[in-house]
Protein backbone atom coordinates (compact mmCIF):
# COMPACT_ATOMS: atom_id res chain seq x y z
CA UNK A 1 0.00 0.00 0.00
CA UNK A 2 1.24 3.46 -0.68
CA UNK A 3 2.77 5.32 2.45
CA UNK A 4 1.80 9.52 2.02
CA UNK A 5 2.33 12.58 4.51
CA UNK A 6 2.13 15.96 4.46
CA UNK A 7 5.26 18.28 4.76
CA UNK A 8 6.52 21.57 4.22
CA UNK A 9 8.69 22.77 1.46
CA UNK A 10 11.95 24.06 2.84
CA UNK A 11 13.95 24.81 -0.20
CA UNK A 12 13.41 24.71 -3.29
CA UNK A 13 17.18 22.93 -5.19
CA UNK A 14 16.34 23.47 -8.79
CA UNK A 15 13.86 23.69 -11.59
CA UNK A 16 13.91 22.60 -14.87
CA UNK A 17 10.27 22.04 -17.66
CA UNK A 18 8.01 19.55 -16.09
CA UNK A 19 10.11 19.06 -12.79
CA UNK A 20 11.06 21.29 -9.24
CA UNK A 21 13.73 19.61 -7.07
CA UNK A 22 12.43 20.81 -3.37
CA UNK A 23 13.01 19.50 0.03
CA UNK A 24 10.47 18.79 2.05
CA UNK A 25 10.86 19.38 6.20
CA UNK A 26 14.67 19.20 4.73
CA UNK A 27 14.26 15.35 2.63
CA UNK A 28 14.54 15.70 -0.75
CA UNK A 29 11.47 15.78 -3.21
CA UNK A 30 10.54 15.77 -6.69
CA UNK A 31 7.70 17.68 -7.85
CA UNK A 32 6.22 16.67 -11.17
CA UNK A 33 4.31 20.29 -12.25
CA UNK A 34 2.80 18.94 -15.35
CA UNK A 35 0.74 16.51 -13.35
CA UNK A 36 0.47 19.20 -9.70
CA UNK A 37 1.58 22.39 -10.91
CA UNK A 38 4.56 24.32 -9.18
CA UNK A 39 5.50 24.68 -5.46
CA UNK A 40 6.88 27.55 -3.21
CA UNK A 41 8.87 27.24 -0.29
CA UNK A 42 6.14 27.93 2.74
CA UNK A 43 3.84 25.66 1.01
CA UNK A 44 2.10 22.35 2.27
CA UNK A 45 2.02 19.60 0.91
CA UNK A 46 1.46 16.16 0.43
CA UNK A 47 4.25 13.75 -0.22
CA UNK A 48 4.53 9.98 -1.45
CA UNK A 49 7.39 8.58 0.72
CA UNK A 50 6.53 4.66 -0.49
CA UNK A 51 9.60 4.22 -2.37
CA UNK A 52 11.80 5.73 -0.02
CA UNK A 53 10.09 4.09 3.12
CA UNK A 54 11.05 0.46 0.93
CA UNK A 55 14.62 1.42 0.12
CA UNK A 56 13.95 1.52 -3.56
CA UNK A 57 16.22 2.74 -6.32
CA UNK A 58 14.35 6.63 -6.45
CA UNK A 59 17.44 7.89 -4.94
CA UNK A 60 16.20 8.05 -2.16
CA UNK A 61 13.92 11.14 -2.75
CA UNK A 62 10.01 11.25 -2.31
CA UNK A 63 7.31 12.85 -4.95
CA UNK A 64 5.22 15.17 -4.09
CA UNK A 65 1.67 14.69 -4.60
CA UNK A 66 -0.54 17.50 -3.85
CA UNK A 67 0.16 21.33 -2.48
CA UNK A 68 -2.24 22.09 -0.23
CA UNK A 69 -1.16 25.95 -0.91
CA UNK A 70 -4.04 25.77 -3.46
CA UNK A 71 -7.75 24.87 -3.66
CA UNK A 72 -7.52 23.68 -7.25
CA UNK A 73 -5.16 23.58 -10.28
CA UNK A 74 -5.35 23.56 -14.28
CA UNK A 75 -3.58 23.22 -17.09
CA UNK A 76 -4.45 22.87 -20.71
CA UNK A 77 -3.51 20.23 -21.88
CA UNK A 78 -2.11 19.13 -25.68
CA UNK A 79 -5.28 16.71 -26.80
CA UNK A 80 -7.63 14.40 -26.54
CA UNK A 81 -5.47 11.47 -25.68
CA UNK A 82 -4.75 10.47 -22.09
CA UNK A 83 -1.89 9.00 -20.04
CA UNK A 84 -1.89 7.71 -16.66
CA UNK A 85 -5.72 6.57 -17.92
CA UNK A 86 -7.73 5.55 -14.78
CA UNK A 87 -5.74 7.05 -11.94
CA UNK A 88 -5.89 9.95 -9.76
CA UNK A 89 -2.88 11.73 -11.73
CA UNK A 90 -4.51 11.07 -15.64
CA UNK A 91 -3.22 13.90 -17.69
CA UNK A 92 -4.41 14.92 -21.13
CA UNK A 93 -1.32 14.93 -22.74
CA UNK A 94 -2.56 14.79 -26.25
CA UNK A 95 -1.01 12.71 -28.81
CA UNK A 96 1.16 13.23 -32.18
CA UNK A 97 -0.96 10.85 -34.04
CA UNK A 98 -3.72 13.02 -33.49
CA UNK A 99 -2.39 15.72 -35.47
CA UNK A 100 -1.63 13.86 -38.33
CA UNK A 101 -2.03 10.11 -38.91
CA UNK A 102 0.79 8.28 -40.70
CA UNK A 103 -1.71 6.51 -43.63
CA UNK A 104 0.21 4.64 -45.19
CA UNK A 105 2.52 3.71 -42.61
CA UNK A 106 5.71 4.69 -42.99
CA UNK A 107 8.35 2.38 -43.87
CA UNK A 108 11.71 3.23 -41.91
CA UNK A 109 13.50 2.42 -44.99
CA UNK A 110 16.79 0.87 -43.17
CA UNK A 111 16.78 3.35 -40.12
CA UNK A 112 19.02 2.02 -37.49
CA UNK A 113 17.04 1.87 -34.44
CA UNK A 114 18.65 1.15 -31.07
CA UNK A 115 17.40 -1.00 -28.33
CA UNK A 116 18.33 -0.35 -24.67
CA UNK A 117 17.20 -2.43 -21.37
CA UNK A 118 18.77 0.22 -19.65
CA UNK A 119 18.59 4.06 -19.33
CA UNK A 120 21.92 4.40 -19.05
CA UNK A 121 22.82 2.87 -21.96
CA UNK A 122 20.83 5.51 -23.72
CA UNK A 123 23.46 8.19 -22.68
CA UNK A 124 26.33 5.43 -24.02
CA UNK A 125 24.90 5.33 -27.70
CA UNK A 126 24.16 9.11 -27.85
CA UNK A 127 27.56 9.88 -26.88
CA UNK A 128 29.30 7.27 -29.56
CA UNK A 129 26.49 8.19 -32.27
CA UNK A 130 27.22 12.00 -31.65
CA UNK A 131 31.15 11.47 -32.26
CA UNK A 132 30.93 8.75 -35.27
CA UNK A 133 28.29 10.99 -37.18
CA UNK A 134 27.43 15.19 -35.61
CA UNK A 135 25.13 15.83 -38.22
CA UNK A 136 23.04 13.41 -38.07
CA UNK A 137 20.24 13.59 -35.62
CA UNK A 138 19.42 11.08 -33.04
CA UNK A 139 15.91 11.08 -31.19
CA UNK A 140 15.25 8.89 -28.29
CA UNK A 141 12.09 7.27 -27.63
CA UNK A 142 11.02 6.81 -23.55
CA UNK A 143 9.07 3.54 -23.27
CA UNK A 144 6.96 3.25 -20.21
CA UNK A 145 8.49 0.14 -18.65
CA UNK A 146 10.68 1.97 -16.06
CA UNK A 147 10.05 5.86 -14.98
CA UNK A 148 7.13 6.92 -16.76
CA UNK A 149 7.49 11.05 -16.43
CA UNK A 150 10.47 11.96 -18.37
CA UNK A 151 11.27 15.31 -16.35
CA UNK A 152 13.18 12.88 -13.75
CA UNK A 153 15.49 12.06 -16.50
CA UNK A 154 18.81 14.20 -15.86
CA UNK A 155 20.18 12.09 -18.23
CA UNK A 156 18.39 13.46 -21.34
CA UNK A 157 18.58 17.02 -19.77
CA UNK A 158 21.67 16.75 -19.97
CA UNK A 159 21.78 15.03 -23.77
CA UNK A 160 19.26 17.57 -24.90
CA UNK A 161 21.81 20.48 -23.40
CA UNK A 162 25.13 18.74 -24.78
CA UNK A 163 23.04 18.38 -28.44
CA UNK A 164 23.64 14.64 -28.41
CA UNK A 165 19.63 14.08 -28.90
CA UNK A 166 17.68 16.18 -31.20
CA UNK A 167 14.63 14.91 -29.44
CA UNK A 168 12.71 13.01 -27.31
CA UNK A 169 9.01 10.70 -27.94
CA UNK A 170 7.38 9.40 -25.08
CA UNK A 171 5.34 6.64 -25.37
CA UNK A 172 2.90 4.63 -24.00
CA UNK A 173 2.10 5.48 -20.45
CA UNK A 174 5.62 7.41 -20.61
CA UNK A 175 4.43 11.27 -20.59
CA UNK A 176 6.68 14.99 -20.85
CA UNK A 177 8.49 14.08 -24.11
CA UNK A 178 9.20 16.98 -26.65
CA UNK A 179 6.24 14.55 -28.73
CA UNK A 180 3.47 11.79 -26.90
CA UNK A 181 3.22 8.53 -28.96
CA UNK A 182 1.19 6.12 -27.86
CA UNK A 183 2.91 2.92 -28.91
CA UNK A 184 6.26 2.20 -30.20
CA UNK A 185 5.26 1.57 -33.57
CA UNK A 186 3.70 5.08 -34.02
CA UNK A 187 7.02 6.83 -31.40
CA UNK A 188 8.87 5.58 -34.39
CA UNK A 189 6.72 7.13 -37.33
CA UNK A 190 6.39 10.51 -35.02
CA UNK A 191 10.50 10.42 -34.52
CA UNK A 192 11.07 10.35 -38.33
CA UNK A 193 7.74 12.23 -39.58
CA UNK A 194 7.69 15.30 -36.89
CA UNK A 195 11.42 14.92 -35.21
CA UNK A 196 13.51 14.28 -38.33
CA UNK A 197 15.06 11.38 -36.95
CA UNK A 198 17.90 10.21 -39.40
CA UNK A 199 18.72 7.46 -36.27
CA UNK A 200 16.58 6.10 -33.06
CA UNK A 201 17.59 4.84 -29.82
CA UNK A 202 14.71 3.66 -27.73
CA UNK A 203 14.68 2.41 -24.29
CA UNK A 204 13.00 3.04 -20.74
CA UNK A 205 13.60 5.50 -18.25
CA UNK A 206 15.17 5.29 -15.29
CA UNK A 207 14.24 3.33 -12.64
CA UNK A 208 13.91 -0.41 -14.28
CA UNK A 209 12.65 -3.34 -12.55
CA UNK A 210 14.34 -6.44 -12.28
CA UNK A 211 13.99 -10.41 -10.64
CA UNK A 212 15.97 -13.34 -10.69
CA UNK A 213 13.98 -14.68 -13.17
CA UNK A 214 14.07 -15.67 -17.03
CA UNK A 215 11.40 -13.28 -17.59
CA UNK A 216 10.88 -11.01 -14.68
CA UNK A 217 12.82 -8.13 -15.88
CA UNK A 218 11.87 -4.50 -17.56
CA UNK A 219 14.51 -5.11 -20.51
CA UNK A 220 12.51 -7.77 -21.99
CA UNK A 221 10.99 -5.15 -23.92
CA UNK A 222 13.89 -4.93 -26.30
CA UNK A 223 12.56 -7.97 -27.90
CA UNK A 224 9.18 -6.39 -28.98
CA UNK A 225 11.39 -3.11 -30.00
CA UNK A 226 13.39 -5.74 -32.12
CA UNK A 227 10.80 -7.21 -33.94
CA UNK A 228 8.50 -3.58 -34.36
CA UNK A 229 11.63 -2.42 -35.91
CA UNK A 230 12.31 -5.15 -38.30
CA UNK A 231 8.48 -5.31 -39.21
CA UNK A 232 8.35 -1.46 -39.92
CA UNK A 233 11.06 -2.27 -42.80
CA UNK A 234 14.10 -0.74 -40.06
CA UNK A 235 17.54 -2.01 -39.20
CA UNK A 236 17.61 -3.13 -35.24
CA UNK A 237 20.47 -2.69 -33.17
CA UNK A 238 21.10 -4.06 -29.94
CA UNK A 239 22.68 -2.38 -27.12
CA UNK A 240 24.51 -5.20 -25.38
CA UNK A 241 24.27 -5.43 -21.46
CA UNK A 242 27.94 -6.63 -20.76
CA UNK A 243 29.86 -5.85 -17.19
CA UNK A 244 33.31 -6.92 -15.50
CA UNK A 245 31.79 -5.24 -12.18
CA UNK A 246 28.68 -6.80 -11.24
CA UNK A 247 28.48 -8.70 -8.54
CA UNK A 248 25.45 -10.65 -9.80
CA UNK A 249 26.39 -13.99 -11.63
CA UNK A 250 23.83 -13.33 -14.28
CA UNK A 251 25.38 -10.14 -15.18
CA UNK A 252 29.12 -11.03 -15.64
CA UNK A 253 30.21 -10.58 -19.00
CA UNK A 254 27.09 -10.96 -21.57
CA UNK A 255 23.78 -10.60 -19.00
CA UNK A 256 20.91 -12.91 -19.64
CA UNK A 257 18.56 -9.93 -19.92
CA UNK A 258 20.50 -9.56 -23.76
CA UNK A 259 20.73 -12.83 -24.26
CA UNK A 260 16.98 -14.05 -23.19
CA UNK A 261 15.55 -10.92 -25.01
CA UNK A 262 17.76 -11.85 -28.45
CA UNK A 263 16.47 -15.26 -28.03
CA UNK A 264 12.65 -14.13 -28.14
CA UNK A 265 12.67 -11.56 -30.41
CA UNK A 266 11.53 -13.45 -33.52
CA UNK A 267 13.54 -11.00 -36.01
CA UNK A 268 17.41 -10.63 -35.51
CA UNK A 269 19.19 -7.92 -34.48
CA UNK A 270 22.13 -6.44 -35.45
CA UNK A 271 24.78 -6.61 -32.38
CA UNK A 272 27.80 -4.56 -32.22
CA UNK A 273 30.90 -4.85 -29.78
CA UNK A 274 34.18 -3.28 -29.33
CA UNK A 275 37.37 -4.35 -31.99
CA UNK A 276 39.38 -6.90 -30.14
CA UNK A 277 36.48 -8.63 -28.12
CA UNK A 278 35.31 -12.29 -28.62
CA UNK A 279 32.73 -12.69 -30.75
CA UNK A 280 29.69 -13.93 -29.41
CA UNK A 281 27.91 -15.42 -32.54
CA UNK A 282 25.37 -16.99 -31.16
CA UNK A 283 23.43 -13.61 -30.38
CA UNK A 284 22.52 -13.30 -34.16
CA UNK A 285 24.83 -10.90 -36.44
CA UNK A 286 27.98 -9.92 -34.99
CA UNK A 287 29.77 -6.54 -35.97
CA UNK A 288 32.80 -5.59 -34.74
CA UNK A 289 33.39 -1.72 -34.07
CA UNK A 290 35.97 0.64 -33.19
CA UNK A 291 34.49 2.57 -29.56
CA UNK A 292 36.41 5.98 -28.73
CA UNK A 293 38.28 5.32 -25.79
CA UNK A 294 37.79 9.28 -24.95
CA UNK A 295 33.91 9.17 -24.93
CA UNK A 296 32.54 11.66 -21.77
CA UNK A 297 29.53 9.32 -21.15
CA UNK A 298 28.50 11.69 -18.19
CA UNK A 299 26.31 8.88 -16.54
CA UNK A 300 27.05 5.85 -14.20
CA UNK A 301 24.93 2.94 -13.97
CA UNK A 302 24.51 0.94 -10.81
CA UNK A 303 26.16 3.46 -9.37
CA UNK A 304 29.24 2.34 -11.14
CA UNK A 305 31.58 4.75 -13.28
CA UNK A 306 33.25 4.30 -17.04
CA UNK A 307 36.24 3.68 -14.24
CA UNK A 308 34.94 1.21 -11.90
CA UNK A 309 33.18 -0.45 -15.16
CA UNK A 310 34.51 0.09 -18.32
CA UNK A 311 32.84 -2.75 -20.61
CA UNK A 312 29.83 -1.93 -20.22
CA UNK A 313 30.34 1.82 -21.42
CA UNK A 314 32.14 0.12 -23.81
CA UNK A 315 29.32 -2.00 -25.17
CA UNK A 316 26.88 -0.34 -25.00
CA UNK A 317 28.63 2.69 -26.74
CA UNK A 318 29.29 -0.16 -29.74
CA UNK A 319 25.36 -0.10 -30.77
CA UNK A 320 25.63 4.24 -31.19
CA UNK A 321 28.98 3.59 -33.14
CA UNK A 322 26.91 1.08 -35.89
CA UNK A 323 24.21 2.90 -35.70
CA UNK A 324 25.92 6.17 -36.93
CA UNK A 325 28.06 3.77 -39.57
CA UNK A 326 25.15 2.17 -40.62
CA UNK A 327 23.78 5.57 -42.18
CA UNK A 328 26.59 5.79 -44.58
Amino acid sequence: MPSFTTGTVTALRSEREGLQKVEVDGAPAYVLTQLIGPVAVGDRVVVNTTAVELGLGTGGWHFVHWNLARDSWSQPGRGGVMKLRYTPMQVDTGAAEEDGPFYPPLDLATMPVVACALHSQVACVAAAFGRTAPERRLVYVMTDSAALPLAVSDLVADLRSAGLLAASVTCGQAFGGDHEAVTVASALEVAVAVAGADAVVVGPGPGVVGTDSRYGFSGLEVAAVIDVVAGMGGVPVAAVRYSGADPRTRHQGISHHTCTALDLAAHQAMVAIPTGEPRPDDLGEVVEVDVPLDLDYGVTTMNRSADDDPDFFRYSAAAGVLAAQLLG
